[in-house]
């Protein structure tokens, strides 16, 4: 199975080394924040929560994905307004934090029960 990244504005597809970017981002569990994705200078959108879908931009079109992100979250908080360069410096959370939670939900008991 393969993930098929798209630019929101044009429709253009990333070449193989930014996709393999972008899909490094994929687990990310960032939510309102700005990533670049190098080496084709996409940028992405991780919205998630009251910041609506996770967003992709090729090069060209940075600017338009912002203006979009602003004027539909821009009221929400800053993170829509966060200004560049967004790097990325891996994922966001650790497999300890991961496991933790995992287990902190089943000393809640089954769900409906």
């Amino acid at each position: 199975m393969k993930v098929i990244f798209t630019c929101e504005t044009c429709g253009a597809r990333p070449d193989p080394e930014t996709q393999t970017s972008l899909e490094r981002q994929l687990l990310d569990l960032r939510h309102g924040e700005y990533v670049d994705a190098d080496p084709g200078n996409w940028l992405t959108w991780h919205g998630r929560g009251p910041y609506g879908r996770t967003r992709y931009a090729c090069g060209a079109h940075r600017g338009e994905l912002k203006a979009v992100v602003r004027e539909s979250y821009g009221t929400l908080g800053w993170h829509p307004w966060a200004r560049g360069p967004h790097p990325w410096a891996g994922r966001r959370g650790s497999d300890k934090a991961r496991r933790l939670a995992r287990g902190l939900r089943s000393t809640f008991g089954a769900p409906g029960a």
